[in-house]
């Protein structure tokens, strides 16, 4: 394979590390920050060309015009979407997430264009979806095609995804400091300190550069709110409250449209077309409403960031989410917008357009705020404040509702009003709302679609591939162990001869009595009021302790070790009550990590190795070595195997390896290998033949 010039060049000069990382940050981060300039321009000419257009060639359709401009929109994106990336498909964050938890962080970079030119068109003709989840998406795949480009390590390229989340976010919004809490609260990178810095400094680049084109200036302009009075707090409680069950709802109303439209047999291309008309019947039968009319042609060149969003569920809605600010919106047309707002963006993501859930969060949490500040104002005028001060606080509350990510939400509103005034209130409803709505439905709005697609996001880990391993995998088989009625001087002098830090108990039956540990010695050694010469182990023990089957997923150990952080479990057999059959430590999980890792590499290769093998007429084969066969004893590079075989994988007492030329084989290996399909039985028998 011929060398990559990029990586050749850096093996050769070989830059500092930290300078080396930081020019990556900053080309990352202003590369994000001239493609989100470039993304929001395109919607906006796309946006006058579509409806100028449409009104200058058939002025009769009049509000119709509503209807079909989101459907041509789709109908251009549809195909692309379906043809060149599907990963463009939705709102984009899931796909990054994936990439990292599963791929290494590595993207296609056809991925970046597909996504912003499909976001731009459904964004542009109406589409009721965000900018800032195309922008992360496309920063990320920046970062992971830089990454690429220079042959770098596969934490290295996480890291580089991270820097353009960030800085997508810190384009889009003008808020680089809830950039780098995106990237470490949503993305959950595990990052450390030092890859810390990169992803600020790529956020801080994204900023200069968005606000070198698009100026120096808050999202919003908010008029000066305070708080009137600490009982005030209770009213934005109650909205933190509210806006959780709101935020569940959004989550499940796009979840059930997805699911709706992936289980729909309709050509993929055009199932976005179909969430625009209903998109477009909606927001004709809205601009029917009293008090609503359409607009015209002088309202569609106001510039950014769409329409003057009439109908106000179309686009990204950040027009009327300011007048929601100033308190200028009517009661009515808020609740109403609670529910439609959700309803349109997921006709709009549900049928497979491409755009972002963010922006529809913060305007649905801004009606919601809106709402229930009219009604507080309604109800004690001096006490509740301004109507428009919740409706800031409420965008905060239903976005940390929907993304679980209430330090984000309170750094991006406080961003994008430049108002401190209401820190309190927003600290108060974003973790309130967080936390009851993770309560209500575990999953938050990006979360969702990863375990649909059997994988639990969490510190940068796949969690799901934790059921696949078994306790009795991973298990101390032999350990050590103490009776309860021995002295503390034993015990003592087997934690020194052993340097463990805890052993079952058993009682006088070699039943699991108990557990205890060196910090159970070291406290009673220090208590002074206790006869240390007659103290036996059953004295600071502690008694009944939990305990997990063999046969139980590695997952349910760590969820029982968890809440008291314990660091050992004793594992019990189901047959007979309280025989001590092993232990399980923090350690033999990282083991278990490590082996579910290879067994799912091995799961994914034998799948591509099916097709292949359909297409070229190779197959896989399995089988186990037994004493006298000719493999046993031997190294993998001693056996005389066919070149057109390899030996995928080779199944130890139920721990997975991937085989090398120094492995050796032993009795009761089961070895997987893949060829041509005329070259594996003689592979086959180089492995079986009786010595």
């Amino acid at each position: 394979m011929k060398r990559n010039p990029l990586g050749a060049l850096l093996d050769r000069t070989r830059p500092p590390e930290g300078l080396f990382s930081l020019i990556l940050a900053v080309f990352v981060g202003g590369a994000t920050g001239l493609a989100a300039v470039f993304f929001i321009h395109l919607i906006t000419v796309i946006q006058n060309s579509s409806y100028n257009t449409i009104q200058f060639l058939f002025p009769h359709l009049g509000i119709w015009s509503y209807v079909f401009v989101p459907i041509g929109g789709a109908l251009l994106a549809g195909p692309l979407i379906s043809w060149f990336a599907k990963e463009a498909k939705g709102h984009g964050v899931p796909e990054v997430m994936q990439a990292l938890v599963q791929r290494g962080g590595k993207i296609r970079p056809r991925v970046a264009i597909t996504k912003i030119i499909t976001a731009a068109l459904c964004i542009g003709t109406g589409g009721s979806a965000g900018r800032e989840g195309p922008i992360v998406q496309v920063g990320s795949t920046l970062g992971s095609a830089t990454g690429q480009l220079l042959h770098l390590s596969d934490d290295r390229i996480k890291n580089l995804v991270a820097c353009g989340a960030a800085a997508g976010i810190a384009a889009t919004f003008n808020a680089p400091i809830a950039g780098v809490a995106f990237a470490i609260e949503v993305l959950m990178c595990g990052l450390q300190v030092r890859m810390f810095g990169n992803v600020v400094i790529a956020a801080v680049s994204a900023s200069i550069v968005s606000q070198m084109y698009l100026g120096d200036r808050p999202a919003f302009t908010v008029p000066s709110y305070s708080m009137e009075s600490p009982v005030t707090l209770l009213f934005y409680l109650l909205l933190g409250l509210t806006a959780a069950v709101v935020g569940v709802f959004f989550i499940r109303m796009l979840s059930y449209f997805e699911d709706l439209f992936d289980n729909w047999a309709f050509p993929t291309a055009l199932k976005p077309a179909v969430g625009a008309l209903l998109l477009g019947l909606l927001g004709f039968v809205y601009l029917w409403l009293p008090g609503l009319s359409s607009s015209n042609a002088t309202e569609f060149e106001l510039g950014m960031p769409l329409i003057e969003n009439i109908p106000h569920m179309y686009g990204s809605g950040f027009t009327f989410i300011e007048e929601a600010l100033h308190g200028n919106i009517n009661f009515w047309i808020l609740t109403l917008l609670v529910f439609l707002k959700p309803l349109a963006t997921s006709f709009t993501l549900g049928s497979g357009n491409s755009g972002g859930v963010f922006a529809p969060s913060l305007f649905i949490g801004a009606m919601l705020g809106g709402a229930m500040g009219e009604l507080f104002y309604a109800w004690m005028p001096e006490l509740a404040g301004p109507p428009g001060a919740y409706a800031l606080v409420g965008m905060a509350a239903v976005f940390s509702a929907c993304a679980r990510a209430p330090l984000t939400a309170m750094l991006i509103v406080f961003e994008m009003s430049n108002d401190y005034a209401l820190i309190l209130p927003l600290m108060l409803t974003a973790v309130t709302a967080s936390y009851l709505a993770h309560y209500l439905h575990p999953e938050s709005i990006y979360t969702i679609k990863l375990v649909k697609r059997g994988i639990r996001f969490e510190q940068g880990r796949d969690l799901d591939i934790m059921q696949s391993v078994h306790v009795h995998e991973v298990m101390n088989r032999k350990p050590l162990s103490i009776h309860k009625n021995q002295s503390l001087a034993v015990l003592y002098q087997q934690f020194q001869e052993t340097n463990l830090l805890g052993f079952p108990v058993l009682d006088e039956h070699d039943k699991l009595w108990g557990i205890v540990s060196l910090q159970d010695l070291e406290n009673t050694l220090a208590e002074p009021t206790l006869q240390l010469r007659n103290a036996k182990v059953e004295d600071l023990a502690t008694v009944d302790p939990l305990t997990v089957y063999a046969d139980e997923p590695i997952w349910a150990a760590i969820q029982k070790m968890a809440p008291r952080d314990l660091a050992r479990l004793p594992v019990i057999s189901r047959s007979t009550q309280g025989k001590l059959i092993g232990l399980i430590s923090r350690s033999d999980i990282l083991r278990a990590y490590d082996v579910a890792i290879v067994r799912k590499q091995r799961g994914q290769l034998l799948e591509e190795h099916i097709a292949l093998r359909r297409e070229q007429n190779n197959e896989s084969n399995e089988f186990h070595l037994r004493n006298g066969q000719n493999a046993v004893g031997k190294h993998l590079q001693d056996l005389n195997l066919p070149l057109s075989v390899k030996v995928i994988s080779l199944d130890r007492e139920g721990s997975v390896h991937i085989p090398r030329g120094d492995t050796l084989f032993t009795s009761g290996d089961i070895i997987s290998i893949f060829g041509d399909k005329h070259s594996i039985e003689e592979a086959r028998t180089e492995f079986q033949r009786e010595q």
